[in-house]
């Protein structure tokens, strides 16, 4: 049974910095692709950056050149690095998998997108910038 928990949310003043953890079991980690989402208080959920296993990464306009994703595979963790923090950035963040190749096999730039394709999701860490 694949769990993902993530951990590293809090509060931040705006352009701070937040790192947010996602640790992964119960699945063959490296193998799939993974991405951070995020959801603010009504609005949909929509995708923040995405990484698979050959490290091709995207990134939301939104974030570019402010966030950086990254993955360890020895410790089955996926970390969201958030620099120069906006309120805009202020939502519930969550991790999520694709374990069963869903999205991976689609192109890089497709997998923001394709929000309701990942099955494995975590429970979510509160980001708040004021």
């Amino acid at each position: 049974h694949v769990q993902l928990v993530e951990s590293g949310g809090g509060s931040a003043q705006a352009g701070g910095s937040l790192r947010l953890s996602c640790a992964a079991s119960g699945y063959t980690y490296s193998s799939y692709c993974m991405g951070w989402f995020r959801q603010a208080p009504g609005k949909e959920r929509e995708g923040v950056a995405t990484i698979d296993s050959d490290g091709d990464i995207n990134y939301a306009d939104s974030v570019k050149g402010r966030f950086t994703i990254s993955r360890d595979s020895d410790t089955k963790t996926l970390f969201l690095q958030m620099n120069n923090l906006q309120a805009d950035d202020t939502a519930m963040y969550y991790c999520a998998a694709d374990p069963r190749g869903i999205v991976c096999s689609g192109g890089v730039m497709s997998r923001l997108a394709r929000v309701t394709e990942y099955d494995t999701w975590g429970q979510g860490t509160q980001v708040t910038v004021s």
